[in-house]
């Protein structure tokens, strides 16, 4: 989640969809927001001793679920991996590769 933090706070603004392996997952306040606007289920996740709320879909369906929280007047932000997870020892590096918002989209 310290990741997850530290790109989150570059893009305070926009719904941030972090890629971890083959989902786009968002937490918080994000998840309770993509929840809600693309009908998928809202859970949640033990973070250090603490709950967040956690919303995901497969990254195979972006192009569905994109347009979606765009229409819906979301700034979004796709933060992709960018290395190979199986060549790492380490946390996959990720980083924000596009921001879509509502009038570029």
């Amino acid at each position: 989640m310290k990741q997850y933090n530290t790109i989150k706070t570059t893009y305070p603004d926009a719904l941030l969809l972090f890629r971890v392996g083959d989902f786009y997952e968002t937490f918080g306040e994000d998840a309770v927001k993509a929840s809600r606007i693309l009908g998928i289920i809202l859970t949640n996740r033990n973070n250090g001793g603490e709950r967040t709320e956690l919303a995901g879909f497969p990254h195979h369906s972006l192009n569905t679920y994109l347009p979606k929280l765009v229409k819906a007047g979301q700034r979004v932000a796709i933060c992709d991996q960018l290395e190979d997870p199986k060549q790492t020892k380490t946390i996959v590096k990720r980083g924000v590769t596009e921001l879509v918002t509502p009038g570029v989209a």
